[in-house]
């Protein structure tokens, strides 16, 4: 390890050890501070920073895990204002996946207050989409196969719309909700997961590009969506789901892959084989691996000896990128491939990735 490198990660765990000391009640005191800020600092309304865009809907599934750790009840009832502003809809794409994230934080409302009116938008979408189903190859080059985004082209996808089919199946008791959302990832899988490097290429366009150092591109927060969305659709996922064993294997062989992958100061780099060229911090991936680590570990499919040490090693990483006013910084800005970046960058999704992570490193056993 370079002395930067040393010294850069004896100071993060320092500042973790001295002031977020790894007790549950100090995790989530930051998190409601990171919380409370993005809030307060929402993404300028357009585009896809829309409070139904998939830039917002990410976020939203960190202050739901939040809302469920915290006494206070501003988070579920930010979330409460957001959808009822939203009149419970989905953003307006009918089969981008992006504009399904948000249908997450409805049905775990839904699930909560069992009201109808926050279920029927999000029912009434998906219903249209299983019968009109989309049979689209999942090639990305948009002039040879321009619908290639109806369907789960590219992997970030795989956070943004299956774990919400699965809480519409929880939600419903509908099978075909889960029939499409575990039939639909493994056809993504099947095209996008390299079975050899255990990681997800973005998508198409990478499949023959390489980084300056010879190897392929595997982006990082690219591989955090899916980790994370894994994460999600197996908190969810029947044990006896004939799935489930596939499931978990994904699961474990990419983790595998990824913690090795770690650098010495706590995060992923942008670009998960050639973090010497992207060397800055990067707290958008490294809170969905924070994040799924932990989740795994918690519910006994990752093991404490090779995983805990990463996790919190991640955690202090992160929390040293939350400053005193609870602004997350270190956020690479929306994009689909490894870059550089401001270092004082945020976004709301990497906000999202922090308060998943909390909300699982604060039951670590």
């Amino acid at each position: 390890m370079s002395r930067r490198l040393l010294f850069s990660a004896l100071v993060l765990c320092a500042g973790w050890s001295r002031a977020l000391a790894a007790d549950d009640g100090t995790v989530l005191a930051l998190m409601e501070r990171a919380a409370d800020w993005q809030l307060a600092h929402p993404k300028p309304e357009k585009g896809e920073g829309k409070p139904d865009g998939w830039i917002n809907g990410a976020f939203y599934t960190g202050v739901m895990a939040l809302a469920r750790e915290s006494a206070s009840p501003r988070f579920h009832d930010a979330m409460m204002k957001m959808a009822e502003g939203n009149q419970w809809k989905p953003a307006a794409r009918i089969y981008h996946a992006d504009d399904a994230v948000v249908t997450q934080t409805y049905l775990d409302l839904y699930l909560q207050h069992r009201d109808p009116r926050m279920l029927a938008p999000t029912q009434e979408r998906f219903d249209y989409i299983l019968a009109h189903r989309p049979d689209t190859p999942l090639d990305f080059d948009k002039k040879k196969n321009p619908k290639s985004q109806e369907r789960w082209s590219w992997c970030d996808a795989l956070f943004m719309s299956p774990p919400a089919w699965l809480r519409l199946w929880k939600a419903t008791g509908d099978q075909r909700y889960l029939d499409f959302a575990v039939s639909e990832w493994w056809f993504t899988s099947d095209y996008l997961y390299d079975k050899e490097a255990h990681l997800y290429f973005r998508d198409s366009s990478l499949f023959e590009k390489r980084e300056k150092n010879g190897q392929k591109i595997f982006w990082g927060r690219g591989n955090g969506w899916v980790m994370a969305g894994l994460a999600r659709m197996l908190e969810l996922l029947p044990a006896d789901h004939p799935s489930r064993p596939r499931f978990e294997q994904q699961f474990r062989e990419m983790a595998d892959k990824v913690v090795a992958l770690q650098q010495p100061d706590g995060f992923w780099r942008s670009s998960l084989l050639d973090p010497e060229t992207y060397p800055m911090h990067e707290t958008s991936g490294t809170g969905f691996y924070c994040y799924a680590f932990a989740w795994g570990i918690n519910h006994g499919l990752l093991g404490r000896a090779k995983f805990e040490a990463p996790v919190r090693r991640a955690w202090a990483a992160l929390a040293g990128c939350v400053n005193a006013d609870g602004k997350l910084t270190h956020v690479q800005p929306v994009g689909f491939t490894p870059v550089t970046f401001d270092p004082e960058s945020n976004e709301p999704f990497g906000a999202g990735a922090f308060l998943l992570a909390g909300s699982e490193v604060r039951h670590l056993p």
